[in-house]
């Protein structure tokens, strides 16, 4: 159990571990990857739900597995457009936290949603979560690259997401049942938290 656990988090820090090579100072399009890439690891609540997508989708089992990451990176990448270009989106802060909360109550509950469901929920999520690391765009970074940098870190937390439910599911059933949904329930604590201003 202590083994599964130790792994899950070093799955997590190698997911993060890019964003150190990624810290020196860069212009142009260097510039516009390392703050992409940098904006998905910045904050509390994008970490969380972008590793509960992870989590959420190895629950899920099947063709879930891929599809919701990947639904989750393509309607992000439309966001994250809107959100470069301008264009208001409302509730955006509030969507991100409640994405925290959802996603990490359906992990909790162990939630087996029905696969348009599930891709539509990620999918709705997804579009706030773009539009802020879009609106957040330095002016000076280039936009490809920028684009490019947010949608390989989600990319790698949503792997680490579907790692850490792999390597806890190896654990054995009580125990990885467990251990999954004492995580979901953690970050649906921590999304109200944030809701709330409290975190």
């Amino acid at each position: 159990m202590k083994s599964a656990l130790k792994s899950g988090l070093l799955a997590l820090a190698a997911a993060a571990l890019p964003a150190v090579a990624s810290a020196h100072p860069a212009i142009g399009e260097a510039a516009g990857f390392s703050h992409g890439f940098a904006h998905p690891i910045s904050g509390l609540d994008h970490i969380l739900a972008m590793v509960m997508v992870g989590v959420f989708a190895f629950q899920l089992g099947g063709r879930a597995t891929w599809l919701v990451p990947a639904t989750f990176v393509l309607v992000m990448a439309l966001g994250g457009a809107l959100g470069a270009a301008g264009i208001n989106v409302p509730f955006v802060e509030t969507g991100i936290a409640l994405s925290v909360v959802v996603l990490g109550a359906a992990i909790a509950l162990n939630v087996k949603a029905p696969l348009a469901a599930a891709l539509g929920t990620v999918g709705l999520f997804a579009l706030f979560h773009g539009h802020a690391h879009g609106a957040e765009m330095p002016e000076n970074a280039a936009g490809a690259a920028y684009a490019a940098g947010f949608m390989i870190a989600t990319t790698l937390l949503h792997v680490a997401g579907l790692a850490l439910g792999y390597i806890v599911g190896r654990a054995g059933e009580r125990q990885g049942v467990f251990v999954t949904r004492a995580a979901g329930s953690i970050a649906a604590i921590s999304g109200v938290g944030i809701l709330a201003g409290l975190i």
